[in-house]
């Protein structure tokens, strides 16, 4: 088949190297003048790293990422748990992979560029009929036999429209401070009820320098990025070393606003993620918040299934069946991030105390321990159905 795809993100170049690794004839049209990842440290889980190993760069990944054996979180003052996921619970899942995005890309894009596959850089895709993409510019492209929507949120081909959530975050990445005691297999978070959240991951050497790096993230209401720019560095300082000291050593590095960048988030899903020789994947298809650390893992499972489907159907009937092998994944994820984000990001204080003192108590209670552990690493579901 002769296949476009908009987007050359995470799932756009894992559909890219899988679809052509299956013999077809693939070109990627994407916005930048040259593609480049967006955004900071990502946690691919076990079901993504079989993606990625499908693909033949999991090695690769692996050495510049970081594993991740727990996630751990605690309430200011008090110091007690409220949040704790152990990789190894009998599962068979040892470990998630912390990642920069940089890292991450430039494992894909290697791959893409070694199978041969032609990227066409400053192509804003605006619409697409019958198999004909059509640019910003007025270029027409095509036909082809198939376009794969892999242009994220800001999808001009989705008919997606997600509802804003009232919190994102401030991410940025920084070096692994020499004096820290933090473990490096840990991502560690600390709250002060639902409206701050304070996060650090660590997330491999994805530099040519070998230095270990640290992901650091701050919530933040989604309206709030600009008054935080007014009122400079040292408020946010001087409030986030009370509420946790020991994150002074990352925080230290920070010295200029633009060190942080404002990641904005939605919440939908799209009933029919495929059309008229179209087929819709990752945010363009789905969002949802980062809570249960899903985003990409969600982008190369689709990548995945649609090679899958490929394989079995043609045509329509191929994208249907895509569509039938994601449709209980992406549910069962959207309902539990639908649940989950407001007991950690919002303005609520019932959610944060019933949380502490109720629903964390639970978790500790097996089988429910496990249950929290096959969530995370994203096969609390078949991620492809019945679809083999």
């Amino acid at each position: 088949m002769d296949i476009a795809i908009a987007g050359a993100g995470i799932g756009g170049l894992a559909a890219a190297a899988l679809l052509a690794g299956d013999g077809h004839h693939v070109v990627v049209f994407d916005q930048f003048e040259k593609p480049l990842p967006v955004g900071s440290g990502l946690v691919i889980q076990p079901v993504g790293q079989e993606v990625l190993a499908k693909i033949g760069v999991l090695d690769e990944a692996l050495a510049k990422g970081n594993r991740i054996s727990r996630m751990l979180g605690h309430e200011v003052g008090s110091g007690r748990p409220v949040l704790d996921v152990l990789y190894q619970r009998g599962t068979g899942q040892d470990f998630g992979l912390a990642i920069h995005r940089t890292a991450l890309f430039s494992a894909l894009h290697a791959a893409v560029v070694q199978l041969g596959i032609q990227i066409v850089p400053n192509a804003v895709v605006t619409g697409a009929t019958a198999g004909q993409l059509t640019l910003a510019d007025g270029r027409v492209k095509g036909p082809f036999d198939l376009i794969v929507d892999a242009s994220g949120t800001s999808s001009r081909l989705s008919p997606l429209k997600a509802r804003p959530l009232p919190y994102g975050a401030i991410w940025g990445t920084v070096d692994w401070p020499t004096d820290t005691t933090f473990p490096t297999d840990m991502l560690k978070q600390v709250y002060r009820r639902a409206d701050r959240m304070i996060g650090v991951m660590p997330i491999g050497t994805p530099d040519l320098d070998g230095q270990q790096k640290a992901a650091i993230f701050w919530s933040m209401k989604r309206d709030a990025h600009a008054g935080w720019l007014a009122t400079g560095l040292v408020p946010w300082k001087d409030e986030a070393r009370t509420l946790w000291p020991e994150f002074t050593p990352f925080l230290d590095q920070i010295i200029d606003p633009a060190q942080m960048t404002m990641a904005r988030y939605s919440h939908g899903t799209l009933r029919k993620p495929f059309g008229d020789r179209l087929a819709i994947i990752g945010d363009a298809a789905h969002r949802a918040s980062p809570q249960l650390g899903q985003g990409a893992n969600m982008a190369l499972l689709d990548s995945l299934a649609l090679r899958q489907a490929l394989r079995c159907r043609e045509g329509a009937a191929a994208l249907k069946l895509y569509a039938k092998a994601r449709r209980w994944h992406v549910r069962s994820y959207q309902i539990m991030s639908r649940l989950f984000t407001p007991q950690y990001q919002s303005d609520s204080r019932i959610l944060p105390a019933l949380r502490d003192r109720v629903l964390f108590p639970i978790s500790t209670i097996p089988p429910i321990p496990r249950f929290l552990t096959r969530l995370v690493c994203g096969d609390m579901l078949p991620p492809l159905g019945r679809l083999k």
